[in-house]
């Protein structure tokens, strides 16, 4: 299996690089980013020890489909994608949190509520609800961004207090998540699959609060198929869902949460090729696009290549 788990490019004007979880950043000339989506895979916040084919192809190429698609409600940072792995755009500073919104009570947000929480990043939730049930409205629930280590959630007013964003800034990040949850839930309808719940990250630039990172992907969204859902809910079984949280879920069942002391179960080739598959699915329902395998050799070399390409051509 040909995947790409770690890269060390040094491109013409480079002025930094970061190593994130999945992406690697590159800076340029302290204007322009780089962002490789790697084949890495990661879980409770640990980087797995084994890449999943195509997983960065997939990530890349449909983050890139739902930014061009909400750039008329939310300016964000893309300018181009020059290479099925790589999206090349503009440098923003970041804000210090991830703003997650959610459709349904699922997930982590789940197992707090099933122990018996009742509020969640400040966010008061109704009593009698069950797993994968809709909120009467999507709630926002924060979490800090940690740069190494877990997330810590935390409410908007926490945010403001500490000084984390500006009330402005805040307000507008909240008014531009629940557009992009609107439009992502619209196109996934449109598909036969309910956005579940997904995150979002913004940064600045010159003055404006912008879209940064991934959306909509496999990684930072969750989806169900949108046939059966009532019937399952109602029975009370497991909903068929194209996301990541299979992968969280072998992994509990294996006996690791990312805590001190446990260690990651084997990844098979077998298992890797099944999480592959489940990511080539979900590109192809969002999509509606087949999803076209680009060649597994000499990948540095070609995202090398096309990312030099693309930067001669952003400089004309």
């Amino acid at each position: 299996m040909a995947t790409l788990t770690k890269t060390e490019f040094s491109f013409p004007g480079q002025t930094a690089v970061y190593h994130g979880k999945v992406r690697d950043v590159y800076t340029i000339a302290d204007d322009l980013l780089v962002m490789v989506a790697t084949d890495r895979i990661s879980a409770f916040d640990v980087i797995l020890p084994k890449g999943i084919p195509y997983k960065g192809q997939v990530l890349n190429q449909i983050a890139s489909k739902f930014l061009e698609a909400t750039a008329d409600i939310v300016p964000n940072w893309r300018l181009a994608t020059p290479d099925p792995m790589v999206t090349v755009g503009y440098r923003c500073e970041g804000f210090p949190v991830e703003m997650i919104i959610r459709g349904y009570l699922t997930g982590s947000a789940w197992r707090e509520y099933a122990a018996g929480k009742r509020e969640l990043c400040g966010v008061k939730l109704p009593e009698g609800m069950h797993e994968n049930e809709r909120f009467p409205e999507p709630i926002i629930t924060p979490t800090t961004k940690a740069a190494e280590g877990h997330d810590e959630n935390i409410s908007r007013e926490e945010i403001i207090a500490q000084g984390l964003v500006s009330r402005e800034d805040y307000e507008q990040m909240e008014a531009y998540t629940r557009a992009l949850f609107a439009r992502g839930s619209q196109m996934a309808r449109e598909k036969g699959l309910i956005l579940v719940d997904t995150k979002y990250e913004f940064g600045k630039r010159d003055g404006k609060v912008i879209l940064i990172d991934e959306i909509h992907t496999p990684d930072s969204s969750r989806y169900f198929y949108a046939e059966g859902y009532q019937e399952r809910f109602e029975k009370g079984l497991p909903q068929r869902q194209l996301s990541k949280e299979f992968v969280r879920q072998w992994l509990i069942d294996h006996g690791f949460m990312g805590k001190e002391g446990q260690q990651v179960p084997e990844m098979t080739d077998a298992f890797c090729n099944e999480v592959s598959e489940r990511y080539i699915e979900l590109y192809e329902h969002i999509t509606g696009c087949r999803f076209e395998k680009a060649p597994e050799e000499h990948l540095a070399d070609r995202i090398c290549a096309n990312v030099l390409s693309s930067l001669d051509q952003l400089k004309k």
